[in-house]
């Protein structure tokens, strides 16, 4: 799927340094074939260059940034009643689909579509280009997902229904804790500070 898919939108090594910033994909299911083209594609969530869409279908879109073009490419589940023919030396199902799979042509394996994604500057990979601060519970909320209530500027959990529910902040005694390294290391360091403000001044007596 992300072998043709990249061929499709003309990324031949998506994982180059100079192809893999002209690519984005949206994956629709998080299953097994999100990691799968994650890995062949290098494209990463904390890159933004992976998008999740929770359909619950097993196909991802190929976006190439510079030309505009993207392919939406699905798997079949024909593949899937046609393995014992492309493997029939295999009995057990899995590995005989798995085996199957590696003969198989795509137009068996997938369906494809050209497609137009309108894609947002706040969904572009990059440094972040908008902050705001929800008038609630003062939460920042990067890249324009803030929600504009009744006038309010609202973080999404403030909003609408959250995926979580009853929320309480807790704290425990050793949450400020600093190794002992740590510790030494500031320490030597504020001798040292304190070392250089007593030159400084030794400088200044002398001027």
């Amino acid at each position: 799927m992300a072998m043709l898919g990249c061929r499709l939108i003309g990324l031949d090594e998506p994982t180059r340094r100079d192809q893999i910033k002209k690519l984005i994909v949206y994956v629709e299911m998080d299953r097994c074939t999100a990691d799968a083209v994650a890995h062949v594609t290098g494209v990463k969530l904390g890159r933004r260059s992976l998008k999740f869409m929770d359909y619950g279908i097993m196909a991802a879109t190929f976006v190439n940034l510079e030309s505009g073009k993207a392919f939406r490419v699905i798997s079949t589940e024909e593949a899937r009643s046609l393995a014992p023919a492309y493997a029939p030396k295999i009995d057990q199902k899995y590995p005989q689909q798995l085996e199957a799979y590696k003969s198989m042509p795509d137009s068996v394996l997938f369906r494809v579509q050209q497609v137009e994604v309108a894609i947002s500057e706040f969904d572009l990979p990059g440094p972040t280009r908008r902050k705001v601060v929800c008038d609630q519970c003062g939460q920042v909320v990067r890249d324009h997902r803030e929600i504009i209530k009744d006038g309010r500027t609202l973080c999404r959990p403030c909003a609408e229904d959250a995926y979580f529910s009853n929320a309480r902040d807790v704290t425990w005694p050793d949450m400020n804790w600093v190794p002992e390294r740590s510790r030494q290391a500031s320490a030597g360091a504020d001798r040292n500070e304190n070392r250089w403000a007593g030159a400084k001044d030794d400088c200044w007596t002398e001027d």
